[in-house]
């Protein structure tokens, strides 16, 4: 007898359908698993590519604040009096930092990123230190002479003659703990705490301080303080005129030359000064794609100026310009 092989059984259409579907659900979720390692490897990479450049940035910016401190101490050993034609008064545009970098003979600083740093340094007792609407650090009464200075200062800059009262009312508030009283302010960003419109605030910022509480009030150095400083803390336009032309030429050494000038001038209730121990630093980095701006406070002490404070202005992306 002889047998005839049978030809294989096809499979009905519907369990071909069913196979097939299979096969591309078990490709699919290869291909997810597959695009998911992937994505999360690169947002790896990314996020210590990102933290690498932060960590550079802040030592970096580190370094020139050191760099700042130096340059104020080595000024602080002439005994000489503070003013704007000193080496600290120049500000650094910005340059590339290999630029303050020595020679390197194998080339080794070719290879890192590009990096560009610019920076100030900012005499801050040229301006008005808001704590000095008191007399000292406990007490919660505002000087009136003191206040009358700051609206002179707000008169000069066309800002609402109702300021200069909402912020002694509101610091004295603050300082005496009343009920419902605002928050203390710590820097001048922080006066819309006392309910300051950020329009005031913004134009009040480079004229006036906050200069921590425990130091309680200082001087105004006439060497550095712009006009509109000097005609608030001297109430006298023609004395203020004629310092702002003399010391182009000749800073002030100290304030005898003033006092014979302008004998009428009461020095002490002015509480003026032509030195200088507070100063605020500014650096601004930017590096690859990213840009990292920082300001710090800076007490000229013996024998190493002393931060104060340090914040963070702004971290972003740069724009390529």
């Amino acid at each position: 007898m002889t047998t005839t092989a049978r030809p294989p059984r096809a499979l009905p259409a519907r369990q071909r359908g069913a196979a097939l579907l299979t096969a591309m659900i078990i490709v699919t979720l290869i291909a997810t698993l597959a695009a998911s390692m992937v994505w999360q490897q690169w947002r790896a990479v990314q996020v210590e590519a990102a933290e690498r450049g932060r960590t550079q940035a802040e030592w970096i910016l580190s370094g020139a604040l050191d760099w700042a401190k130096l340059i104020l101490r080595e000024d602080m050993k002439t005994g000489k009096a503070t003013a704007l034609t000193e080496p600290w008064a120049v500000p650094l545009a910005e340059a590339r930092l290999s630029t303050f970098l020595a020679a390197d003979k194998d080339n080794n600083t070719e290879d890192g990123p590009e990096a560009f740093l610019s920076g100030s340094i900012t005499d801050v007792q040229g301006r008005y230190n808001l704590n000095s609407l008191f007399d000292d650090t406990v007490t919660s009464t505002p000087n009136n002479a003191e206040i009358a200075k700051l609206e002179r200062l707000c008169g000069a800059l066309g800002i609402d003659s109702s300021v200069p009262g909402r912020i002694a009312k509101g610091m004295s508030e603050a300082r005496a703990g009343a009920a419902n009283a605002p928050l203390e302010p710590t820097r001048v960003s922080q006066l819309t705490w006392l309910g300051i419109d950020a329009a005031s605030v913004a134009a009040l910022e480079p004229y006036v301080a906050l200069l921590p509480k425990a130091l309680g009030p200082t001087l105004v150095n006439i060497n550095t303080a712009p006009r509109e400083v000097l005609l608030a803390v001297l109430s006298d336009p023609g004395t203020a005129e004629w310092i702002l032309q003399v010391r182009q030429r000749t800073p002030f050494a100290d304030l005898s030359k003033v006092k014979t000038q302008a004998p009428a001038l009461d020095l002490a209730r002015a509480k003026v000064d032509v030195k200088s121990n507070f100063f605020e630093v500014r650096g601004r980095l930017r590096l690859a794609d990213r840009i990292l701006e920082e300001r710090s406070l800076v007490q000229r002490v013996a024998p190493i100026p002393k931060v104060l404070e340090r914040e963070r202005i702004s971290s972003r992306e740069s724009s390529g310009s």
